[in-house]
Parts: C-alpha cells; sequence; structure tokens
C-alpha cells in the first residue's frame, strides 16, 4: 500500500476549516489549529484553501489532504480538474474532490480528473468525497485511492443522519477495495473507534475538534435545555 495511505491507517485525520465570516478564518490561524491538531495525535490534517494549504505544508510532518471549495451547492468541493491541480500544486500529498456522480462543472469525469490529475502530478493521491454506495462504487471505478463518506446527507441521496451514517459506512466497506474514511459528523471519540471498527481505514473529524462556535454551541444549547 502506498505510504501515505498506510501512515493513516486506524488513525485520526482533523479536519482544520473555518467557515465565511468566522474569526478563525485566517491561514495563520488555521495553521496553528492544525500543528496543534497534529500535536495531539493526528496522522493527517485536511484543509481547504490555496492560501491555508501554503502556510500549512512547511510546518506539518503529517500527510496534508487539500481541497478548495466554489461556492456551497452543487459540486463545489475541488469541483474542476484546475482546481485540483491547483491545490497538488501547493505540495500536498492528496487533494479532496467531489466524489458524487453529479455533472461536473467542467463537463470531466471523475475518471478524467483522476487521470489528469495523475498525468500532472504523478504521485498525487485523490480522495473521493461521497454521498451514497453507488457515488463510492463509481468513484473506486474512476481510479480514486481513497474513499470519503463526506456528503453522506448531502446530496439527496441519503437522508441526513444525527451523527454517522452508519448503515452507509458498512454498505461501502463490504465492497470497497481501496481505503474508506468515515468522515462527517462524528463528534465523539466512541464514534471514531466505532467507525474504525465497522471497517474504516481512517476517520476524519473536523467540527467536534475545530469549529469552536459549534462546540460552544452543543453546550450552550444543552443547558438552555
Amino acid at each position: 500500500m502506498n505510504a501515505v495511505l498506510e501512515s493513516l491507517r486506524s488513525g485520526l485525520v482533523v479536519s482544520c476549516q473555518a467557515y465565511p465570516g468566522e474569526p478563525m478564518l485566517d491561514p495563520r490561524t488555521m495553521t496553528q489549529v492544525a500543528r496543534s491538531a497534529q500535536i495531539g495525535g493526528a496522522v493527517g490534517i485536511r484543509a481547504k484553501g490555496l492560501a491555508d494549504l501554503r502556510s500549512m505544508r512547511p510546518v506539518l510532518d503529517v500527510p496534508l489532504i487539500g481541497l478548495v471549495k466554489v461556492g456551497d451547492e452543487g459540486v463545489y468541493i475541488t469541483p474542476t480538474l484546475q482546481d485540483a491541480r491547483e491545490v497538488a500544486d501547493t505540495g500536498c500529498e492528496m487533494v479532496a474532490v467531489d466524489g458524487t456522480r453529479r455533472p461536473r462543472p467542467d463537463g470531466l469525469t471523475l475518471a478524467e480528473v483522476v487521470a489528469g490529475l495523475s498525468h500532472s502530478h504523478p504521485d498525487l493521491l485523490v480522495m473521493a468525497d461521497c454521498g451514497s454506495a453507488d457515488d463510492a462504487r463509481a468513484a473506486q471505478d474512476a481510479g480514486v485511492h481513497l474513499l470519503g463518506t463526506t456528503l453522506a446527507g448531502y446530496t439527496g441521496e441519503r437522508p441526513k443522519t444525527d451523527g454517522p451514517d452508519w448503515e452507509l459506512v458498512e454498505q461501502i466497506a463490504s465492497f470497497a477495495d481501496v481505503p474508506l474514511a468515515v468522515e462527517g459528523r462524528i463528534h465523539t471519540p466512541a464514534q471514531a473507534a466505532r467507525a474504525i471498527d465497522a471497517g474504516a481505514h481512517t476517520v476524519v473529524v473536523g467540527t467536534a475538534i475545530t469549529h469552536p462556535a459549534s462546540i460552544t454551541r452543543w453546550f450552550a444549547e444543552s443547558l438552555r435545555s
């Protein structure tokens, strides 16, 4: 297995992303968050934005999964081959792209995106952010290196579950020939451990670790109730 993928095995990837309009939306801040996550034991970092990725790569000792978000509807996670190449140029080891079967803005198929990246960046790995088992099958056929449950509940194919979509995790784990990353609404260490037990190669956690506004809201709403 690829050395980068092997380094992620049974480990925690921390997603370090701030939302538009937030005080933390700053490359220096997010780099500090990423370094703190690495100190805490993260085996990889997932981050968005070219400036953030350029800031993080020189100071991290773990693999970096990079992406960009263009808009907030439809195919918006690294939506085009050009976007993916720009992410790859920052030096990250893996690029996360929309891995659904929906039409892409540049008209390319996912397989064409993977092939295009392989041509321009031969050592680059591709993570497919999927929303269903059919997405994962198609992404695997397209040649991606890591399947993610990132978009489960956000594409209309599956309901948005309270926590991780465990049914989907089990479905993908039952047929996947490439590693599976469970990502999406993992809020506790117990859920992360359950994901590994369910067949995940690695677990990606973001909000519960790196988004203070959401974490504070969980506590505040609990007290109000």
